[in-house]
């Protein structure tokens, strides 16, 4: 009997309250095998002391149906969760929402890439904005996050236009996220200069991570996005097993160079329980001068991603300069340019996420 038997039935305990289980949140810290005895240890951060006994009995339910298994140990650690923090593991109210009181933050939304090149922060910098004028119009200003979790390659606070600020500490260890166009905005940009590369192992990122969930002071959120770097690797793996995510957002090209490396993304996020909330398709169509459209990068590329994935198209973003250079000068198009055509697709898919999210059903505990 292997480490991955027992975690593969651990995988249909489902964390009170979501679709995803310990196994893919993280919570299952070991399971050994050994003279007929599983034992296998948990480790979860919340407050309410229902969570820890009902995990535990789920588990011992699962691991006494595997054959071979004559008896069952099943130990749980808790840590409470931190003060003006957002918990590990999906723990407490602040995320997940105890016996329906509201949760600060609503919804978390990965922005995430198979590939680099493609405009994936420059998109999730535009779609925050979206997101936020959106809701500020309706009376909800400031309920809006985004999480620069591109460690290498931080690049959001150049295109938001807050490159060289620093964050304030509140008390100890307490970041307060810095804010601009309605949206709160955390990055690695903020904590190192221009000349300091990151030349960082994959704990030190899953370290960082943990801090940005945990440390940084978000408030009451509607939405907070995520910038995922490209690929499939710690940061990652890092983030979906540190906040519960309720979907994530593909960015693609439309070139099979970029789309075939998009569907891996995808499939891993499907692979760890992440729902996929859609697929945006970025420089789909240059205009010219004389309005006529032309395909640069080919057609079609993100529609495909999309049905093979089983997941919709949110929308396709054309490919203008004022998207470029907005980006450079840290003025957002949809922010300088909002009844441009550019805006209106970053504001149609706002409002196709928003009704995406607000359709999502989570059980009260």
């Amino acid at each position: 009997m292997t480490s991955d038997a027992l975690k593969a039935a651990l995988a249909q305990v489902k964390y009170p309250g979501f679709s995803r289980d310990i196994v893919s949140f993280g919570l299952v810290r070991s399971a050994e095998f050994a003279d007929g005895t599983a034992r296998v240890a948990l480790a979860l951060t919340t407050s309410d002391p229902k969570i820890p006994a009902h995990l535990k009995a789920e588990a011992e339910q699962c691991l006494r149906a595997v054959p071979g298994v004559r008896a069952v140990e099943v130990t749980v650690a808790v840590t409470a969760p931190k003060a003006g923090g957002v918990p590990v593991g999906g723990a407490n109210g602040n995320l997940a929402g105890n016996s329906g009181a509201p949760k600060a933050i609503k919804f978390a939304v990965a922005i995430a890439s198979g590939k680099g090149g493609v405009g994936k922060s420059t998109f999730a910098v535009n779609l925050a904005c979206a997101l936020a004028a959106h809701l500020t119009a309706r009376g909800r200003p400031g309920r809006v996050g985004l999480m620069d979790c591109d460690i290498y390659g931080p690049s959001v606070p150049l295109m938001i236009g807050l490159h060289g600020e620093r964050p304030n500490v509140e008390g100890e260890n307490t970041i307060i996220p810095l804010e601009k166009y309605g949206v709160k905005v955390m990055s690695m940009g903020f904590l190192v200069d221009d000349n300091t590369p990151v030349v960082w192992r994959g704990p030190m990122i899953m370290k960082t991570i943990q801090q940005f969930v945990q440390n940084v002071k978000w408030g009451e959120l509607d939405v907070l996005l995520i910038d995922l770097p490209p690929g499939t690797g710690d940061a990652q793996l890092s983030l979906v097993q540190t906040l519960p995510l309720d979907g994530a957002v593909l960015v693609t090209t439309p070139q099979p160079a970029a789309t075939n490396v998009a569907r891996k993304g995808g499939l891993m996020f499907q692979k760890v329980n992440v729902p996929l909330l859609g697929v945006a398709e970025n420089m789909s169509w240059f205009l010219d001068p004389a309005g006529n459209r032309h395909a640069l990068f080919g057609e079609g590329g993100g529609q495909k991603t999309a049905d093979s994935l089983g997941t919709v198209l949110l929308g396709q973003v054309p490919l203008i300069p004022e998207i470029r250079a907005g980006g450079d000068a840290g003025a957002p198009v949809v922010v300088t340019a909002p009844d441009g055509e550019a805006a209106k697709v970053f504001r149609a898919i706002a409002e196709a996420l928003l009704a995406q999210l607000a359709a999502k059903t989570v059980p009260a505990r």
